[in-house]
């Protein structure tokens, strides 16, 4: 089974006038949707527009795993581990919550800054926060969290070229750049799709419409809280 959700489709939230535009593909914050809580162990995927100077205020996350994708510009990261850190495009960013920790994100550039930042629950709560910056992912190099069942995979296609989806009881395909087609579906840039129960024989399958790039997690479970 395969939905599809379009980039216009988004909540939008964030606070423009301070120069932060958001877009959430799931219940976040003020908005809540009863049918549209998580998939598999992803609770949020947020595409996140910050302008020179402005950037999110010191603030908590506990057992969470947040993972960043910087789309275009850079993100600076400061927290209450002594993290400093400035990402670029091509860096994944892993925070992992544990018992507790504080962090500040912000566009401390001129230039306009994209990120996308996901959030999952992980398989086992508690632990020392942890962080990560891997510079420059490899093409098809995946990224494995170790506190949760998920892999995220960054495929960068060129015209033509096919893909096939993880083999997983979850699978969410979020496309950064251009435009690919997925089954009976085209997805343009910040379309997203929720696949779910593929199979090595059945993996479904992705071709690439000019140029494009595509983050896909491959997630094994959802959370359990009992």
């Amino acid at each position: 089974m395969t939905r599809v959700q379009r980039g216009d489709e988004r909540y939008r939230g964030g606070d423009p006038a301070a120069g932060i535009e958001t877009r959430h593909a799931f219940s976040f914050s003020g908005f809540y949707d009863p049918d549209n809580v998580r998939f598999g162990l992803l609770e949020a995927c947020n595409e996140e527009r910050l302008a020179g100077g402005a950037g999110f205020d010191e603030h908590p996350h506990r057992d969470v795993e947040i993972v960043t994708w910087v789309v275009e510009g850079e993100l600076t990261h400061e927290d209450s581990t002594g993290h400093t850190s400035v990402v670029r495009p091509g860096d994944v960013q892993r925070l992992s919550a544990g018992t507790g920790v504080r962090h500040t994100e912000r566009n401390a550039g001129s230039v306009p800054l994209r990120f996308v930042q996901m959030w999952l629950t992980p398989t086992e709560f508690g632990g020392d926060p942890a962080y990560e910056v891997v510079r420059g992912i490899a093409d098809g190099t995946p990224y494995a969290l170790r506190r949760a069942e998920a892999v995220l995979h960054v495929r960068r296609l060129t015209p033509g070229e096919r893909t096939a989806m993880p083999a997983a009881p979850w699978t969410y395909a979020h496309v950064v750049h251009g435009a690919v087609r997925l089954g009976d579906d085209i997805l343009h840039e910040g379309d997203a799709a929720r696949l779910e129960n593929t199979t090595p024989d059945e993996p479904g399958e992705a071709q690439s419409i000019g140029t494009s790039e595509l983050l896909l997690w491959e997630m094994h479970r959802e959370p359990s809280f009992g």
